[in-house]
């Protein structure tokens, strides 16, 4: 007797399924950013590599979620929905996971400290990416409530309206972007120069992470209009 896939058997029902079941683990790896640059202030290395190990964790959960949405994708679906789309806005999504380990495994392996003038902004603007992620990852949950109810009409200006919201989000990030470099410009005199170069990668991935969040909403909106 065969056994069939449960993955695979997700695409009978949505070929959203499977990717609201990923985005929510790069949305739990996501939530763990902003604890462990907590951790990284208060200097407490052994927290930040638990967090860390539990980052890493949910990261290959994702992968692994990738890798098998990929494989069981069938060539033909139920919605008007081409595959090529779908592997694309998977791809897009696993990119969040990644970079949320990026950030903390160079943060972790450098055991690098924000400066205390950046502490505060930082903080902020981590908050705003990780939103600009949960905000994703909602956009997603309801386009599958809808489908599933059959209230396909509605999808549209549903859609709109989240990715409008993340648009916001987005665009804040960006703002805070702005503001963190200029102040870490002002301090680069009294920090050592590799450190610098460092904690502009960092604020830059950060960036990176609101950004693939939006390109999210943008890959959602473009499916449903079509």
């Amino acid at each position: 007797m065969v056994t069939p896939n449960p993955f695979s058997a997700m695409f009978g029902r949505s070929p959203f399924q499977p990717l609201l079941t990923h985005i929510v683990k790069a949305n739990e790896c996501a939530d763990l950013l902003l604890p462990f640059f907590e951790a990284t202030l208060a200097e407490d290395w052994e927290e930040a590599a638990r967090i860390r190990e539990s980052i890493t964790r949910l990261e290959h959960e994702a992968d692994d979620l990738k890798t098998e949405l990929r494989l069981n994708l069938p060539n033909t679906l139920f919605l008007p929905v081409s595959r090529t789309d779908l592997l694309d806005l998977i791809s897009v999504q696993d990119k969040m996971a990644n970079k949320v380990r990026d950030i903390t495994g160079i943060m972790l392996g450098r055991k690098m400290r924000m400066p205390d003038p950046l502490a505060d902004p930082m903080r902020d603007y981590i908050r705003t990416a990780v939103a600009c992620v949960a905000q994703s990852r909602e956009a997603m949950e309801e386009l599958e409530s809808l489908l599933e109810s059959g209230f396909g009409r509605n999808v549209v200006d549903v859609m709109h309206r989240l990715i409008r919201q993340l648009d916001m989000l987005e665009h804040q990030a960006d703002g805070q972007q702005v503001d963190i470099r200029r102040r870490l410009f002002a301090l680069e005199s009294e920090l050592p120069p590799v450190d610098v170069i460092f904690l502009y990668k960092i604020i830059d991935w950060v960036g990176e992470l609101s950004d693939r969040a939006e390109r999210v909403g943008s890959r959602l909106q473009i499916l449903t209009a079509r």
